[in-house]
C-alpha cells in the first residue's frame, strides 16, 4: 500500500495545491514503512495538474493532508485516492499515527483558494 502527504519541509504542507513536493511511503503488510520517495509536482495548482494522475500510476490509494479543497478531493477519488483531511505534523508521525488508527478525516475542506476550484 502506499499513502501520499503534500510535504515542505519535512512536514504535511497545509495547502495541498501549493505543497513543495509528495512525500509517497511504502508500507508493507505488516504496516510498517518501508520506502519513501518524493514527487514534485508540475506547475500550476495540484487539482489541475497531472500530479494526481502520476500519484495514482505510482500506486498511492491514501492522501493524509492537511488543508485541501472540494475541487483536489473529486480529482483524487475520481482516481481512486482517498483523502483524509485535517492532518499536521512531521510526515513519519502523521504516517505512523494513521497506521495505529489514530487520525480521522477532519470533514473541513479548504474554501478560500479560489484559483484551484
Amino acid at each position: 500500500m502506499k499513502v501520499a502527504l503534500p510535504s515542505r519541509n519535512n512536514q504535511v504542507d497545509d495547502h495541498f495545491g501549493h505543497c513543495d513536493h509528495f512525500t509517497v511511503f511504502t508500507i508493507n503488510q505488516a504496516r510498517e514503512v518501508i520506502a519513501e520517495e518524493k514527487l514534485v509536482p508540475g506547475v500550476g495548482c495540484g487539482c489541475k495538474s497531472d500530479v494526481v494522475s502520476q500519484l495514482a500510476a505510482m500506486g498511492v490509494e491514501t492522501m493524509l493532508a492537511g488543508s485541501i479543497g472540494a475541487g483536489a478531493i473529486n480529482v483524487l477519488g475520481a482516481h481512486g485516492i482517498r483523502v483524509v483531511r485535517g492532518c499536521s505534523g512531521d510526515l513519519r508521525g502523521v504516517v505512523e499515527a494513521w497506521l495505529e488508527g489514530s487520525t480521522t478525516d477532519s470533514g473541513q475542506s479548504c474554501s478560500h483558494h479560489k484559483e484551484c476550484h
